[in-house]
């Protein structure tokens, strides 16, 4: 079946870094378009960064320019999140997302979550 494990997630300080990992398995992970998405207790989830199935391209949000970097193995089945320079507001339960295409219908595919809290 299709898993999508995160981990990495803690404690940090302001200021900090933390490095998250996504393992996945249970489908052709080469051809899905990974995501870290991150949901804030009273807020809605965001995207917070992307990569394309080759590792080619990636995208981040706004709030994340230059603190942030995402990347993938696609021999090992892993997507990867390293956070620098995190602030309070960064704390939040960060998903790993796989999307791709199944019979011409999009798919999304979702990890359990893991917690990060930035505070001092």
């Amino acid at each position: 079946q299709v898993q999508l494990v995160e981990s990495g997630g803690g404690l940090v300080q302001p200021g900090g870094s933390l490095g998250l990992a996504c393992a996945a398995s249970g489908f052709t992970f080469s051809r899905f378009v990974m995501s870290w998405y991150r949901q804030a207790p009273g807020k809605e989830r965001e995207l917070v960064a992307h990569i394309t199935s080759s590792g080619g391209s990636t995208n981040y949000a706004d709030s994340m320019k230059g603190r942030c970097t995402i990347s993938r193995d696609n021999a090992k089945n892993m997507v990867y999140l390293q956070m620098n320079s995190l602030r309070p507001e960064d704390t939040a339960v960060y998903y790993c997302n796989a999307r791709g295409r199944l019979w011409m219908k999009d798919v999304d595919y979702w990890g359990q979550g893991t917690q990060v809290i930035v505070s001092s």
